[in-house]
Order: structure tokens, then sequence, then C-alpha cells
């Protein structure tokens, strides 16, 4: 399965010294889903997007990697 968009999670959670757990906790997810995200197994669903561009300091845009 080949998602559309690839996240930038894991960069984006190291500049900000953020955990997986941490953003699984305050999403109220598992740990497991946000590392499905991090590893390209699954993208979030869109009412997740805005508190997960609030807590990594970006903006929903930003979550994903531009295509070369």
């Amino acid at each position: 399965m080949q998602l559309l968009a690839k996240m930038r999670i894991k960069e984006l959670c190291e500049a900000k010294g953020l955990t997986q757990r941490y953003l699984a906790d305050q999403l109220g997810i598992d740990n497991s889903t946000v590392n499905k995200w991090v590893v390209g197994e699954n993208i979030p669903r869109a009412d997740k997007l805005p508190k997960l561009a609030q807590l990594l300091g970006c903006t929903i845009d930003e979550l994903f990697e531009k295509e070369a």
C-alpha cells in the first residue's frame, strides 16, 4: 500500500524534543497509532491534523513532505 503523502512527524518531533508517547497522550490515541504515522503505514485522520500541527509548532501543510 502506497500512501499519497509522506509525513514529517519524526523530524518535527525531534526538532521540538517531543516523543511519540507525548503526541499520543495529547491527541488521546494509542502510541502505536502515532508510530504508524511515523513509519508511513498510515496517516492521521483529518480531525487530528489541526491539533497535531499545533503540538508540533507548524502548519498542517508543513506536516507533509513536498514531493520532488
